[in-house]
């Protein structure tokens, strides 16, 4: 309630100022409490669901993105809050100055006002100077008055919202518990081709870097990629397969000077990975020093690698549907939750603590796999 109240306020006092041009922080959270109320609600439903994986699937992403906006409201309001405060701090002499002469304008008695020491040719003149300035004063009293509302009702919106995000939390945590429990008890599980795991295995081991792993891979082709839609025609329209924040693109160097053909993610602990297409899954296991790797075929040329994954929801020779839960992404849940919550709604980034390596190839070579996504 303190949260609706604080975006009411806030969406009231806004949408009179000049232009509406600190509408942002209202409208984000606003829209970002909606997402996690429904998020809350499919999480209870999802028991009942005929497809418990899929509902549960759909209630991860709901509260990820649900998240992810209302971090940014905080986010537009702290810095809407620190822009306002430091107006107030580079003109902190001249609005003293302001409310001194509103303070002694209300103290002063109504005929003081109307009288001059020089008689009624000076009292016409102060009546001039006053009606010239009473104006101006006005005015900037009212901007004043709305500055301090508005940072007040920033202030009661943060709290609110840093509360509501700390519930949220608390509900995505949940979800992807239970989403680990329902994908270890299904019994319909995916459909599967011929692999042989060993062969497989040995291959794994025997290769020094994931380039030529997904090389070797791509020599052979899953006999079921014939049934799969067409790829060619999801260019510049996949989902990501995670949230995150791009850290570097395709072919850019790192601090190293080390390029790689794919492209490198921030992304959350225990963040969600989704296939963005049907494919096939030609590996699913740790690889190198890569971590946990998920090597998709969404088609006989084509191999997606998603590295750096943690708990595994898929393993090789499956055939997944667009958007199934492939694993989540490694990290655990510390004692200092709160302080993480708040520096990172705050801070803009510092919860992205984990990263996924992406490389699409074609053909048995790498392509920007930017250019196959849509707009994050």
């Amino acid at each position: 309630m303190i949260l609706r109240a604080a975006l009411l306020g806030l969406s009231a006092l806004l949408a009179a100022a000049p232009g509406g041009a600190q509408t942002d922080p209202s409208m984000t959270a606003r829209e970002a409490t909606r997402m996690l109320e429904d998020a809350a609600s499919a999480l209870r439903d999802a028991d009942g669901a005929r497809d418990r994986v899929e509902a549960l699937t759909e209630t991860v992403r709901a509260y990820e993105h649900g998240l992810d906006a209302l971090r940014a409201g905080i986010r537009e309001a702290a810095l809407r809050e620190q822009t306002i405060v430091l107006v107030f701090e580079a003109e902190r002499e001249r609005l003293a100055q302001l409310l001194g002469v509103l303070q002694r304008i209300e103290e002063a008695p109504a005929p003081a006002t109307l009288l001059h020491p020089e008689g009624p040719l000076g009292t016409a003149r102060l009546g001039m100077i006053v009606a010239d300035v009473t104006p101006a004063v006005a005015r900037e009293a009212v901007a004043l008055r709305e500055q301090l509302e508005e940072l007040a009702v920033l202030r009661a919106l943060q709290d609110g919202a840093i509360a509501e995000l700390e519930r949220a939390v608390q509900g995505v945590q949940e979800a992807r518990t239970a989403l680990s429990q329902a994908i270890a008890d299904r019994v319909d599980l995916p459909e599967r081709f011929d692999l042989d795991g060993a062969a497989m295995a040995q291959l794994a081991g025997s290769i020094d870097s994931l380039s030529s792993f997904a090389s070797l891979l791509g020599e052979s082709t899953a006999e079921t990629t014939a049934d799969l839609p067409d790829f060619e025609s999801a260019r510049g329209e996949l989902p990501f397969p995670v949230l995150g924040a791009l850290l570097r693109r395709f072919d850019e160097a790192d601090a190293a000077g080390i390029a790689r053909p794919g492209v490198l993610y921030a992304v959350e602990p225990r963040a969600l990975l989704t296939a963005p297409w049907p494919a096939s899954i030609r590996y699913a296991g740790p690889l190198l020093d890569y971590g946990n790797v998920i090597i998709l075929e969404p088609d006989a040329d084509y191999l997606l690698i998603l590295a750096g994954a943690g708990d595994l929801f898929v393993t090789a020779g499956e055939l997944v549907p667009g958007g199934a839960p492939l694993g989540l992404m490694p990290g655990q849940t510390g004692e200092d939750e709160t302080d993480l919550i708040v520096s990172d709604a705050q801070g803009g980034g510092a919860g992205l603590t984990e990263t996924l390596y992406m490389e699409l190839r074609q053909g048995g070579s790498p392509v920007n796999p930017l250019d196959w996504f849509a707009a994050n």
